[in-house]
């Protein structure tokens, strides 16, 4: 009943502040230049700059080197501005694609996020483009996807994979029905599908049959089906990508079919589920072993996508780290946090008694992951950005940036995380064409920084990079100036506002302040009496 009331009131503030829309956005223009900016692209190429970036509408249509860095531009190589067109001072500023997440959910009844509020801290770290997974239906999210399209709606470019069998007059349970499904999801206009495992012959009919189509996959292997279908079973029967982790250890298992698990374990109790998982890199073969290097390049020669998603489980391996995070202060609902407290029935808050040995295993496993992850990328394997926010501690947007952070981490060259980040999602989506770097002929998707992230990815957060200045002063630079979509221009710093309205509304209106798990504040107690 707690959650209930913090959800219903949270959810009253963000409709009736729906209705109350600023001025966050401008264009698209006849013509648009990004003038004097280091570009960096996420082709791969090294950064360059400055350069005059001329966008008509939609579509990059001219990307003009104009001089040297530290000297004065060269003004007889600047494209001339229309008489109706606008230009954007970014001198000294840095300019990428837009951000694509390969693993976003448009928040969630249950954690009290409305769209609205999702969108706003997406676009306001660059993330222009994202792949949902799954979530409050496929008429919900397509929905949203045309108002997106059709710039009705404060949001970014939506690719929408309906989960597995949802929306459908019964449960499926044979290959036929599968095949159906399948057929139900792409008229309802989906672009791909999301699963989580089925038995053999369902799991072959649907694949078969969803490719036939041409549509997208992405599968979170969850434990249930995985020892008679893992990773390597999907890729060869025409599985485009995968999520997480789940299901490629088991494909690495030389001396076992199933995990170690314990004699009382329970997949429904979050805590068996989410403390046996931190074990599972360590069962699989060995990195670099006959076995490690066969699967995966087995799967580099499928053309098969890792979305790893590491930032999701972090808390796994430090907890207080996750839960402490300073944007939870200003940019989480009271019902988000409610939603990340220990339970019993929530999905992803496992804390039913964590600590020091749990933490350590999930340290382990995260360095054999890694190793994988950046092996494969060196190999020449697609490793794309995705951040499953709206769980465990994980916010949009914030996530995503982590996320970024986590694969410099695992090895990845600064310039390799943006392309993780940009042309590799696009490849993926088979959207390459389109977006995924800035050049002539594509959409106008990109992000404007005040500093270098190559530098420090934490530029890109929404609260900035923690800096000391030349007078001993501590201040806080970067955060996105600008996202663009399709040629829109959002004020990213506007829109992190916004949600800082939302939050603080929320919290007026209930008297509520963050607390840490065991410290509940008394009117949170007064509350839940009311309603009982």
């Amino acid at each position: 009943m707690k959650k209930n009331l913090t959800i219903l009131i949270t959810l009253f503030f963000l409709i009736s502040l729906g209705a109350q829309e600023k001025n966050f956005s401008t264009g698209p223009f006849d013509q648009l230049i990004i003038r004097g900016a280091t570009l960096v692209n996420g082709n791969g190429s090294p950064p360059i700059g400055p350069v005059d970036i001329v966008i008509e509408k939609n579509i990059i249509k001219s990307i003009k080197n104009v001089g040297y860095p530290g000297v004065d531009i060269i003004e007889s190589r600047r494209p001339k501005l229309s008489k109706n067109g606008k230009e954007i001072n970014a001198e000294g500023m840095y300019v990428l694609p837009g951000f694509i997440d390969m693993h976003g959910h448009i928040g969630g009844g249950s954690q009290g996020a409305d769209h609205d509020y999702v969108f706003k801290l997406w676009l306001a770290h660059g993330i222009t483009t994202v792949r949902e997974p799954g979530g409050r239906g496929i008429d919900y999210s397509i929905d949203l996807k045309n108002k997106s399209n059709n710039n009705e709606i404060i949001a970014p470019r939506l690719i929408i994979y309906s989960s597995f069998g949802s929306g459908f007059k019964k449960e499926i349970s044979s290959p036929e029905e599968a095949r159906e499904w399948v057929r139900y999801n792409a008229k309802k206009g989906a672009d791909g599908i999301k699963f989580f495992g089925s038995k053999p012959s369902i799991m072959e009919a649907a694949l078969d049959e969803n490719n036939q189509l041409g549509l997208g996959s992405a599968m979170h292997h969850a434990q249930l089906n995985v020892a008679r279908w893992n990773v390597l079973n999907s890729a060869r029967a025409g599985l485009t990508s995968m999520e997480h982790w789940y299901g490629l250890p088991e494909a690495l298992f030389d001396d076992r079919t199933v995990q170690d698990y314990p004699s009382n374990y329970n997949y429904s109790n979050e805590q068996h589920r989410f403390e046996e998982a931190g074990k599972l890199w360590r069962q699989a073969a060995e990195p670099y072993s006959e076995h490690w290097n066969d699967v995966m390049n087995e799967l580099i020669e499928l053309d098969f996508t890792l979305d790893p998603t590491f930032n999701i489980y972090e808390a796994s391996r430090d907890l207080h780290r996750a839960r402490r995070a300073e944007w939870h202060e200003e940019y989480t609902l009271p019902s988000l946090w409610e939603f990340y407290q220990p339970s019993k029935i929530s999905h992803g808050s496992y804390w039913h008694f964590w600590g020091t040995e749990q933490e350590v295993e999930w340290k382990q496993n995260y360095n054999l992951w890694m190793t994988f992850i950046n092996e494969y990328k060196n190999r020449g394997g697609r490793v794309t950005a995705g951040s499953d926010s709206g769980f465990i501690f994980q916010l949009y947007g914030f996530a995503y940036i982590r996320e970024l952070e986590l694969l410099r981490e695992a090895g990845f060259h600064p310039i390799e995380v943006i392309m993780a980040a940009t042309i590799k999602g696009a490849e993926a989506l088979g959207m390459d064409d389109q977006i995924g770097s800035i050049e002539i002929g594509k959409k106008a998707d990109i992000l404007i920084v005040e500093e270098n992230p190559l530098e420090n990815l934490k530029v890109l957060y929404g609260t900035g990079a923690i800096k000391l200045n030349e007078e001993n002063e501590v201040i806080r630079v970067g955060g996105v100036k600008y996202t663009i979509k399709d040629g829109i221009v959002f004020d990213s710093k506007l829109l992190l506002e916004d949600v800082k309205d939302m939050v603080r509304k929320s919290k007026d209106d209930m008297k509520y302040e963050i607390y840490q798990p065991g410290q509940k504040k008394e009117f949170i107690k007064e509350n839940s009496k009311k309603i009982d």
